[in-house]
């Protein structure tokens, strides 16, 4: 290198020295933001979780209790119910002689 271009390249150096530190610590600025963000959101969704898993447990508690309170009877009463209203409504129902309406 000749003197004439070092000259030049020196003052260029010295400039690219601070360009090239400002430019790292923005970069390292917005690296810090996205982890940042990034946990943030992490924690959100982690609460919605939690949420969520509560109130599945809370359900799955109800579904428990009416199970070991007899409530898993009630089914068998409904379907005990069902079938007395089949046979009541059939007892009371009004014949039909439709043998008659034919002949006429």
């Amino acid at each position: 290198m000749d003197p004439a271009s070092l000259g030049v390249m020196i003052p260029i150096v010295a400039l690219l020295i601070p360009i090239v530190a400002i430019w790292t610590k923005h970069q390292q600025k917005i690296a810090e933001m996205q982890l940042g963000a990034t946990a943030e959101q992490t924690a959100e969704k982690a609460a919605q979780y939690a949420s969520q898993i509560q109130r599945l447990e809370d359900r799955v508690q109800v579904l428990e209790r009416i199970v070991t309170d007899r409530g898993y009877d009630i089914a068998t009463q409904i379907e005990a119910l069902r079938d007395t209203r089949r046979v009541d409504e059939a007892s009371s129902g009004v014949a039909l002689d439709l043998a008659s309406k034919e002949r006429a």
